[in-house]
């Protein structure tokens, strides 16, 4: 017989470093317990951001899927600059190859709504338009 799912909450920590608080505090679970597991699973992808879907069973039980780190800390990561243009429209903070958005998108398939490669690119430099960071060698 299955459990009965209380909550399903969408949330983020550092990797390695979740800490009882009150992103857990209306999840009705052993925050020790999470943040132990958590870690322990993130400990090797130190200096990323993990999203985590954690589900809460009805005997205050959990399981948790975790995703890959946000798009725009990926393309910032990967361009070295430490924020987004604050006027993404005409200012251009970095520039980023075809190639380097092809990577990024293949690190990001598992958690984009795309089906094709090709698809996830777009969407990847999508969100490099809105940052400011150009994308040479693709077409728009």
């Amino acid at each position: 017989m299955s459990k009965k799912i209380v909550r399903v909450m969408k949330i983020q920590f550092p990797a390695g470093g979740a800490k009882p608080g009150p992103a857990l505090a209306g999840a009705g679970i052993q925050m020790p317990k999470f943040c132990t597991a958590f870690n322990d699973q993130t400990r090797e992808r130190a200096g990323e951001t993990v999203p985590v879907v954690l589900t809460v069973y009805d005997d205050k039980d959990f399981s948790f899927v975790l995703k890959t780190a946000p798009c725009a800390e990926v393309i910032m990561k990967k361009a070295g600059i430490k924020k987004g243009s604050s006027k993404s429209g005409s200012e251009v903070v970095a520039t980023l190859t075809a190639e380097q958005v092809k990577e990024i998108a293949e690190y990001k398939m598992p958690d984009l709504n795309a089906n094709t490669i090709e698809a996830a690119m777009k969407i990847v430099a999508g969100t490099c338009r809105n940052m400011g960071v150009k994308v040479t060698g693709m077409e728009a």
